[in-house]
């Protein structure tokens, strides 16, 4: 799905270009096996301070939204999330062995460049079986400060209905690892900060306007967030 710059270009979803793909579901067993997966590697790696896991709620659909500056994000969010987590990662990743893995342990391949329907109906599917939707909304690494937001969240918040809980992933960037310089220092501190959920759908509504209006509302909740956590965690 293509750029949602600001507050414009709401209905980004209904694109004329479109993927499809034999679409292989998500199983939570499998995001299950990821999740355990990341616990033993991000904990191992590195000491993550998890703050607000709690406000993640215990049951049904919802949506994490993670702001994205280095590729151990998604795998440290995975790690520290109390419930297994489906994430949207992008095409490009689904690679010589990368792609069966990633299936298996159930993530989303998505091509960010068309409207990918086969990815839109497996994000569908796992919130309407009451899982939960991992979706970085700048749709690539950058700054991680949310200026810039793209359609999916605001199209999966308002079709769902699902509450959308912000989380910020601080210091994966501060400092290149002196082992592996492509990651953070080997055991370094990096910090995970779980928002409180909200919601910005309008009874399933998806016009423009409503899209527009929830990514406004989206882009606000989680620009707020990310000070917060900034401001809690001196980062």
């Amino acid at each position: 799905m293509r750029d949602h710059r600001h507050r414009g270009r709401g209905a980004e979803a209904a694109a004329a270009v479109t993927v499809s793909r034999t679409p292989v579901a998500p199983t939570e067993r499998g995001a299950e096996v990821g999740r355990r997966i990341g616990v033993g590697l991000m904990y191992g790696l590195f000491r993550p301070r998890v703050l607000g896991a709690w406000r993640v709620p215990a049951a049904g659909p919802a949506i994490i939204a993670v702001n994205h500056t280095h590729n151990v994000d998604g795998p440290m969010v995975m790690g520290v999330a109390p419930r297994p987590v489906h994430f949207l990662i992008k095409k490009e990743a689904f690679i010589g062995p990368l792609d069966p893995f990633l299936r298996r342990i159930g993530q989303i391949e998505v091509d960010r460049d068309t409207t990918d329907r086969t990815a839109i109906t497996s994000a569908l599917d796992v919130l309407k079986n009451g899982g939960v939707l991992g979706i970085f909304p700048e749709g690539s690494r950058g700054e991680g400060d949310f200026a810039a937001l793209r359609a999916g969240l605001a199209y999966f918040a308002v079709r769902s209905g699902a509450p959308v809980v912000p989380v910020a992933v601080l210091g994966s960037t501060e400092r290149r690892g002196r082992l592996i310089q492509g990651l953070p220092p080997l055991r370094g501190r990096l910090d995970v900060v779980f928002g409180d959920p909200f919601t910005v759908g309008e009874g399933g509504r998806r016009t423009r306007a409503a899209l527009d209006a929830a990514t406004v509302r989206l882009q606000d909740g989680l620009t707020a967030h990310l000070e917060k956590a900034r401001r809690l965690t001196g980062r």
